[in-house]
């Protein structure tokens, strides 16, 4: 009864000072903390809220669950949270779903969820002293109920591992291992149409100085899920966590963290082959970035070019000013600004970090994000135009 009323009076708190519509609570529902955000769309029009359930505390290994809660009202109430991933007492995480609405075999959708597991601090994984690996699920119901895991591991990762895994004997030697964080994305028009393209990044060999050991990459599926292809790496070193749309031409643009932290802006790679290869990557002084997480987004077309959106924590020093762009040139340039939430006022550390949005509506965006120091998970929808 304690637990229910603390909850009742932290949604009334929320929704009473800050008009965002608070999803997960840290400290409640079995589990100390909430992270890593994403969420989508399902192919009945209900919003599916991602999470990582970290049952002990705050820290990026330990017991963590991935967690889902369902909205079918647009985000304006959220139902109970069920538990997708539970892997016993070590780490699942890392969550990037993505609805396939291309599968003739299952005309109301499929949805794919992609996740990652870990059984060592990412430290020292880097080290060699551990493993991560990759898995995904499936919902044919919309949310409600999901397939067994599988390990694909094997196509979308490069470990060397072999008394683990005797087929883990990749010379390549990949150790830390994470999906986007946030969505994943499918082509729905033009040549690769009904690939479904998992953003990642990863680490190769020894840890380095300035974090250079890091480099972003994605992998894909033209299948649906039976086979899955890696792409080339992102050659500017240090790039981390990303994200990936669709824009114009057949071509995809990833968005990526960059992780050696010297320029405080995003990094940007175009795909001329569906995310197969890099024909171009950049920084964006348009978009400035504190070391963070940020989510990208196709929202529709203007003119023949695409219509992007893009959230991240506008800021070159601390995780703050959630900011959410739109771009109606294929991410040429930023035109519009929406700022979400800005909380230096509460003197927070990070007054909000990692954000994932979903389309829903004409003209609104809906922002699923870290919220006052990880404190909650809050969704706010935002009209962008």
């Amino acid at each position: 009864m304690k637990n229910t009323l603390t909850l009742v009076v932290l949604i009334a708190f929320f929704l009473k000072t800050h008009a965002q519509i608070p999803v997960y609570i840290s400290g409640t529902e079995g589990h100390k903390s909430y992270r890593i955000p994403a969420i989508i769309k399902n192919g009945a029009g209900e919003l599916l809220a991602f999470a990582e359930g970290r049952v002990k505390g705050s820290g990026d290994f330990g017991d963590i669950n991935i967690v889902l809660k369902k909205s079918m009202d647009n985000g304006k109430t959220w139902g109970e949270m069920t538990t997708v991933v539970d892997y016993n007492d070590l780490q699942a995480g890392n969550p990037a779903p993505v609805l396939d609405n291309s599968d003739p075999n299952f005309p109301k959708g499929r949805i794919f969820l992609f996740y990652n597991t870990g059984n060592n601090h990412e430290g020292e994984v880097r080290k060699g002293k551990g493993l991560r690996e990759v898995w995904y699920k499936t919902s044919t119901d919309g949310g409600d109920t999901w397939s067994e895991g599988v390990n694909i591991t094997l196509q979308t990762h490069r470990p060397n591992q072999p008394l683990v895994n005797a087929s883990y004997n990749f010379k390549e030697d990949w150790r830390s291992y994470a999906n986007t964080p946030g969505h994943a994305m499918q082509f729905q028009e033009g040549k690769y149409k009904g690939r479904i393209f998992v953003a990642a990044n990863h680490s190769v060999g020894e840890p380095q100085k300035q974090f250079t050991d890091y480099a972003a990459h994605g992998f894909y599926t033209d299948d649906h899920g039976k086979t899955f292809k890696l792409s080339e790496n992102v050659a500017i070193e240090g790039s981390n966590e990303a994200t990936a749309a669709e824009i114009s031409d057949n071509k995809l643009m990833l968005n990526a963290r960059n992780q050696k932290g010297d320029k405080r802006s995003r990094i940007v790679a175009i795909s001329n082959n569906g995310g197969e290869t890099w024909s171009e990557t950049f920084f964006d002084e348009n978009l400035p970035d504190p070391v963070c997480e940020g989510s990208i987004l196709n929202i529709g077309k203007k003119k023949g070019k695409s219509i992007l959106a893009f959230c991240n924590a506008a800021d070159t020093k601390n995780r703050d000013n959630l900011t959410l762009k739109i771009s109606y040139d294929d991410g040429k340039s930023w035109k519009a600004s929406k700022l979400v939430y800005a909380g230096k006022e509460n003197n927070d550390k990070s007054p909000s970090a990692y954000s994932d949005i979903v389309k829903i509506g004409k003209k609104t965006i809906g922002v699923l994000f870290e919220k006052d120091n990880y404190s909650a998970i809050v969704f706010s929808p935002v009209n962008w135009k």
